[in-house]
């Protein structure tokens, strides 16, 4: 994949733009646990972030009708400038948890779609049979920086404190703009008499009804984001206060255990190149990563965690990009930032899982929440997979 010039642009953009958004994850989530000792208030913190996959489906059509390279662009200069709305007031001191919340708010009204632009963009500029290997290196960013973005996050918060750690995070941002201009995209030129925004939309919701494997992966990944995803993306900050008794350094080891699962998954997937029969790895991910969770939810000691973590990781990762891969293969190229746009729309199901989470664990307990979680997840996937198992099970 790296033959190809937009590729070699867009992967360390992705990647600097990736270690930007683990760190300020880490540096705020922690940030707003410790100012407002509210488990509510961190979930609340975590699902704000996940607020704009509502509308990521316009986002797909907008990238769709002016061009998805256009669109990227615009949206990480924006997230410059929303890392320097907290850096200023952070090396100021006067920096408030509900002011975080607000920018958490308009971040995450743009964030969920960054993924969207970069699966459509690689689908768009790298040849089909590179995709696979090119998917499993752009996983290889996001797990590297929830590695290398906790660690260095957590460190620099610790050491420095919040305002010179969110320099950092700013610096990163600014540079992986820079990086983007460089990524190459299909031009647009919309016709006269064109359908509207909302036309296009519809067409693509309609082209995700009649195609069975498409609504199936779009169901296991809302799934997945709702039931799986909350555990290890919100309450990560609660483990390591409240079970395991550690600071930020022993969540970024956390986080990092995690992703460091993720990294090695997504290399075995890069090193496996083209996929058989995705769908079985799906299913069959989707179904460990829940079992791995239930294991998670019994251990009190930091290092067992630890380990299951790095399962956890692994799995998650063989799942996550068999979807992508089958669904940048089986859509149309001009409904493909439409339906990875939908494909988005399907996070919505993380806030919803971390709210659920925020109440259940300050009710029943971690342990009790996570079980229910897993339960719950296993049964769907296997009904969802019993349903359209002519079309996923192959």
């Amino acid at each position: 994949p790296f033959t190809v010039r937009s590729f070699r642009f867009q992967w360390p953009a992705d990647l600097l733009t990736s270690w930007a958004f683990e760190m300020e994850t880490l540096i705020l989530g922690w940030y707003v646990l410790v100012e407002t000792n509210s488990v509510f208030l961190l979930t609340a913190f975590g699902s704000l972030q996940f607020v704009g996959t509502l509308i990521s489906p316009m986002f797909g059509v907008v990238a769709d009708r002016v061009g998805r390279r256009l669109v990227l662009c615009t949206m990480r200069v924006g997230y410059t400038a929303m890392a320097v709305a907290i850096m200023v007031p952070a090396l100021g001191d006067v920096l408030d948890p509900y002011w975080v919340l607000v920018v958490a708010f308009l971040a995450g009204m743009v964030r969920p779609s960054d993924i969207v632009m970069r699966n459509s963009l690689i689908g768009d500029t790298v040849p089909g049979p590179w995709l696979a290997k090119a998917m499993g290196l752009s996983r290889t960013t996001m797990d590297s920086a929830r590695i290398a973005g906790a660690l260095v996050g957590a460190g620099l918060f610790a050491t420095l404190g919040i305002g010179p750690a969110y320099v950092g995070v700013t610096i990163l941002y600014l540079f992986s703009s820079a990086l983007t201009f460089g990524v190459d995209g299909p031009q647009r030129n919309r016709p006269r008499g064109s359908d509207s925004p909302w036309q296009e939309l519809t067409a693509g919701l309609r082209y995700i009804w009649h195609s069975p494997q498409v609504l199936a992966l779009m169901l296991l990944a809302f799934l997945v984001n709702l039931t799986a995803y909350p555990v290890i993306m919100g309450l990560l900050p609660y483990v390591a206060r409240e079970i395991y008794g550690v600071d930020q350094n022993g969540l970024g080891h956390l986080v990092a255990g995690c992703a460091l699962g993720a990294l090695l998954g997504s290399m075995v997937m890069i090193k496996i190149g083209d996929l058989y029969r995705p769908g079985r790895i799906i299913i069959l991910g989707i179904i460990a990563w829940y079992l791995a969770l239930a294991i998670f939810a019994l251990q009190d000691a930091k290092w067992f965690g630890l380990i299951v973590l790095l399962i956890i990781g692994g799995l998650q990762s063989f799942a996550m990009i068999a979807m992508s891969v089958a669904l940048l293969q089986i859509t149309p190229e001009r409904f493909r930032g439409r339906i990875m746009g939908v494909r988005m729309l399907a996070v919505y199901g993380m806030p919803l899982g971390l709210l659920g989470t925020g109440v259940l664990v300050e009710w029943y307990g971690f342990a009790i929440t996570v079980w229910l979680y897993a339960v719950i997840g296993i049964l769907c996937t296997v009904w969802v997979t019993w349903r359209w198992r002519r079309d996923i099970w192959r």
